[in-house]
């Protein structure tokens, strides 16, 4: 089946939520890279980041949650192209939710700036990167993208 272009690109943007909370990870990388490679890492997901930040309290990402939740992947009336993309990119997001809490709440207090725990926040980063180019060429293909493990808990919820 043909995927419309129109829903190749909404694919393509809802994996900007996961990359925008896997920016967190990346400071201490960000510190050695060049401002031009650093400002082309951040510009996608500039916008998410300013309408979560619109609401105080950390609200906003909750509201954007419930709402592609309820509105998208809960709606049989939306393609299922969509659905399974707006779900697997909410997965990701609640995955790198708790490694955030895990990193910067429980470790960094008592890790907070030794190398290991620069290195492990910086793969946070670099595997989040990979799975959204992964995530971008393969809805530019017209194809779920096919995590493991997590694209089979999206198909489980779907059906």
């Amino acid at each position: 089946m043909l995927i419309p272009v129109w829903q190749r690109l909404l694919g393509i943007l809802l994996y900007l939520i996961p990359w925008s909370d896997a920016l967190p990870f990346g400071k201490a990388m960000f510190e050695h890279l060049p401002p031009v490679l650093f400002q082309l890492l951040l510009l996608p997901a500039v916008p998410l980041m300013i309408l979560q930040g619109v609401i105080p309290f950390g609200l906003g990402s909750l509201l954007l949650f419930l709402g592609l939740f309820l509105a998208v992947v809960r709606n049989p009336k939306i393609p299922y192209f969509l659905r399974f993309n707006t779900l697997q990119a909410l997965v990701l997001s609640i995955l790198l939710s708790v490694l955030g809490f895990a990193f910067f709440g429980i470790l960094g207090g008592s890790l907070g700036g030794s190398l290991i725990f620069r290195s492990l926040s910086s793969t946070v980063l670099i595997a989040a990167l990979a799975i959204f180019i992964f995530a971008l060429v393969e809805c530019l293909r017209g194809r779920e993208p096919d995590l493991p493990g997590i694209s089979q808990a999206v198909r489980m919820q779907l059906y």
